[in-house]
């Protein structure tokens, strides 16, 4: 399966191009050569998911944002709120929230309902972007092609955990996120790469 049309931006920032429209989930420490948003996807209001100053580099007047409500109230014009287990359809893309929240530690509490998303783009292939998250009971239901999981440990799973999830729900292809910024090494992907039995895509950061 094909991942030239997943960008990694460094932690949990991707640049998703289908169809002609650009998909942008968490940007965060944004180059400034990047394009315009025409969707952004917020996973909850931490500094390094949720950036007005990287929203401004990407927005234009038609950008239409997605996050949680915490996230909606603060961006204001074309904002949409969304829960856990929510959808949208937009153009040919539907957009769905997933819980994401931690076990055992407070960093992410799940009565925050903030989210993962799940992106089926115009050709019927899903990605899954789990957002800062653990290992959560939710996740052994999921079906997607792609999935883009975090392996730092200290705020979410770590490597050996995301290798526990992705057994459970076997994606065709996970690229590893949420290492190299604040938390987390090349090393934690690497684990992951070398304990999941399917197929692990490690992104350099995009130019």
């Amino acid at each position: 399966m094909n991942t030239t049309h997943i960008h990694w931006l460094g932690h949990d920032a991707f640049r998703i191009e289908d169809a002609g429209k650009q998909i942008y989930i968490d940007p965060w420490k944004l180059k400034t050569t990047t394009q315009n948003a025409d969707y952004i996807l917020v996973t909850h209001n931490h500094y390094d998911h949720f950036s007005q100053e990287d929203i401004s580099k990407i927005t234009k007047a038609t950008t239409k944002i997605f996050g949680p409500a915490d996230v909606a109230r603060q961006v204001g014009k074309n904002a949409v709120a969304m829960h856990p287990n929510e959808e949208q359809i937009i153009d040919k893309i539907k957009i769905q929230t997933v819980p994401a929240y931690n076990i055992g530690k407070p960093f992410h509490p799940k009565e925050k309902d903030w989210v993962g998303f799940i992106i089926t783009l115009s050709d019927g292939t899903t990605i899954y972007h789990a957002g800062d998250t653990d290992f959560i009971p939710e996740m052994t239901s999921l079906q997607v092609d792609i999935a883009l999981l975090p392996v730092s440990g200290t705020y979410v799973m770590t490597a050996e955990e995301a290798i526990e999830a992705a057994h459970a729900f076997t994606p065709k292809i996970v690229i590893p996120m949420h290492f190299g910024e604040i938390v987390g090494t090349q090393n934690d992907a690497e684990r992951f790469k070398t304990g999941f039995s399917g197929v692990t895509e490690i992104k350099a950061i995009a130019e």
